[in-house]
């Protein structure tokens, strides 16, 4: 395989790596920062185990990007009513099945692409606490 995959992968493996440090660390805004930076750092050390300077590159831009797409949803979830716990498991296995799908050649440029487009379309959409039977409450 060239470069290509190689960068691909590292890229992949970096989001993948991000959104498992957003689901754990994104309870409050200073965690959700150190998942950043923590994340990129990561990424980074992936992409030098995978091979050379772009591939560096390619994990430190996936893990920066993977941290920030996930923060948004993981926060948005937790201002929803969401518990901790629950929702770090359920960000943790996304995180393992985007991890996998970075081994497919070119599927970790499409992640790349789409991740944050779907976390730019739920900022967008979001709304505010699910009101149930609450709005047929008489008050």
């Amino acid at each position: 395989m060239g470069d290509w995959y190689t960068v691909g992968l590292a890229l992949g493996l970096g989001l993948a790596i991000g959104v498992l440090f957003a689901g754990l660390l994104s309870a409050t805004p200073l965690g959700r920062a150190a998942a950043v930076v923590l994340a990129g750092t990561a990424g980074a050390v992936a992409g030098l185990l995978i091979e050379d300077w772009a591939e560096i590159g390619a994990g430190l831009g996936g893990g920066f990007v993977g941290a920030l797409a996930a923060g948004i949803v993981v926060a948005g979830a937790l201002r929803r009513g969401g518990t901790r716990g629950g929702l770090a498991l359920i960000v943790a296995v996304a995180a393992a099945g985007l991890a996998a799908l970075a081994f497919v050649p070119f599927v970790g440029y499409v992640q790349a692409i789409v991740l944050p487009g779907l976390a730019a379309r739920l900022r967008r959409t979001q709304g505010e606490r699910y009101a149930g039977l609450r709005s047929l409450a008489k008050d």
